[in-house]
């Protein structure tokens, strides 16, 4: 049986545009782990601006890929929380870093001879 290769693409892309860039991947992870406030996300990312860590927050917000809401153990203070939809990329998420631990040694090989 042929598969409709124009819908495995869009597929694709639909899947890239919610979880694609730099940044969104490593806030998802680091939220499912257990940091939940603003400081706690961002220590937990190596590299990531506080400018950028705000933007991406608020378009997954926007994108129902987090919940952002006032926490009533610390007043003033705001919490982010997965979704269901973002609960939903659990098993990717997981296959991806399955992959990434398999292949490390490639990609930091492939990496540094990019000059990346």
């Amino acid at each position: 049986m042929l598969r409709d290769q124009k819908k495995e693409v869009q597929a694709l892309q639909d899947t890239i545009y919610v979880l694609g860039g730099k940044w969104r991947l490593p806030i998802i992870n680091s939220i499912c782990n257990g940091n939940h406030r603003f400081r706690e996300i961002e220590r937990s990312i190596p590299g990531i601006t506080t400018r950028m860590l705000s933007r991406e927050l608020k378009l997954m917000e926007i994108n129902d890929i987090l919940r952002r809401t006032l926490d009533p153990d610390a007043p003033g203070q705001v919490r982010y929380e997965s979704t269901e939809y973002c609960f939903s990329f659990g098993p990717v998420i997981a296959e991806m870093i399955r992959w990434g631990t398999a292949h490390r040694k490639r990609v930091i090989s492939q990496r540094k001879k990019e000059g990346i």
